[in-house]
């Protein structure tokens, strides 16, 4: 199983038309942890788009570019790129232009995005969410295949018999889809054969095998072979030497974060007493020893028979050495232990 990190870049908003240093700062930190994940044998860099005060990364593919230059075998991902507000030629240009500075280690985790602030940034119509996912993806995976095209559709200028360039060291850009739980996104990645990636930012990871199993089945009757198709799992995750340390350096920035968000979807707030819940043995949060954390795996990849796991880091309101500490754990204690099991 390849185990890999992924972020939004959290950042405490700094409100000001230039000269952010806390976003500098942040950046850096961000290109360090992905050295760091590089050098002690990680296998997955994944990092997600947003278009918010309290996130650095709108431009994941611009980040990943710099990481490429600097790294030498770790897999560049998104996480996810935002397709229904993107546009497919450019995405796939940018990912085919990491792809050639990496030497063939660009991936898309193409999504419709958890938030909603780039529809009306970019002039899209929340109204066609779902249509516009669904034609850029088509364009996105025909670019995909085909070097020289023609193209027509509702939400995109059409084109005709025109060539994308540049074209990626790989024979195709591996194209995964992000989900959190939707079950037609689930059947339509299945149909198409393409790899999925389930975020499970809340609820027993239990709940969420029916989806996997709607994913499988839906390959299997589209032609596929449902044993071939690669299923990642993305969840919150913190490490240290104990427990307790993990939870007391993880809970206060987590819960400022989801109950920011659950500010704007009405959710109920977050305690101590839910967030130790959350890190129970059967829990979505992946926030513990090395020992706990390898135990949660090692469950999640029996629920799901998973050929990847992405560690979704929190790294504003923690300091840096314990982030940094975090990932050297999950990299020389947790992975190793994890792949020697499954093997």
């Amino acid at each position: 199983m390849q185990i890999g990190i992924s972020s939004f870049g959290e950042v405490a908003p700094a409100h000001v038309a230039c000269h952010d240093l806390a976003a500098a700062r942040r950046m850096q930190e961000l290109l360090a942890l992905a050295k760091l994940a590089d050098e002690i044998g990680l296998d997955v860099l994944a990092l997600g788009e947003h278009h918010r005060p309290d996130f650095i990364i709108s431009a994941p593919e611009v980040i990943l570019a710099a990481v490429a230059a600097v790294t030498k075998r770790i897999r560049l991902s998104s996480a996810v790129t935002v397709l229904s507000s993107a546009d497919p030629v450019r995405t796939f240009q940018n990912f085919a232009t990491v792809d050639l500075i990496s030497g063939g280690r660009a991936e898309i985790l193409a999504g419709r995005g958890s938030f909603i602030e780039s529809f009306p940034l970019f002039g899209y119509d929340l109204q066609d969410y779902d249509a516009l996912f669904i034609e850029k993806l088509n364009l996105l995976l025909k670019i995909n295949s085909s070097e020289v095209l023609s193209w027509q559709g509702k939400h995109r200028p059409s084109f005709t018999d025109k060539g994308i360039y540049p074209r990626p060291v790989q024979d195709k850009l591996p194209i995964w889809i992000g989900v959190g739980g939707t079950p037609a996104s689930v059947i339509r990645a299945g149909k198409l054969g393409l790899p999925l990636t389930i975020a499970i930012l809340g609820g027993a990871p239990a709940q969420y095998v029916p989806f996997t199993e709607l994913y499988r089945e839906a390959a299997q009757g589209a032609g596929h072979d449902a044993a071939e198709l690669q299923l990642a799992i993305n969840c919150h995750c913190h490490v240290a030497e104990t427990a307790q340390q993990a939870r007391d350096e993880f809970f206060p920035p987590y819960s400022t974060l989801m109950n920011r968000v659950g500010r704007e979807r009405g959710w109920s707030p977050m305690d101590r007493r839910h967030f130790d819940y959350l890190c129970g043995p059967q829990g979505p949060l992946l926030v513990g020893s090395p020992q706990e954390v390898i135990d949660k795996l090692l469950y999640q990849h029996k629920l799901f028979n998973n050929s990847r796991f992405l560690a979704q880091l929190v790294i504003e309101g923690i300091p840096a050495e314990s982030v940094r500490r975090s990932v050297e754990l999950l990299g020389t204690a947790v992975a190793p232990a994890v792949r020697a099991m499954l093997v």
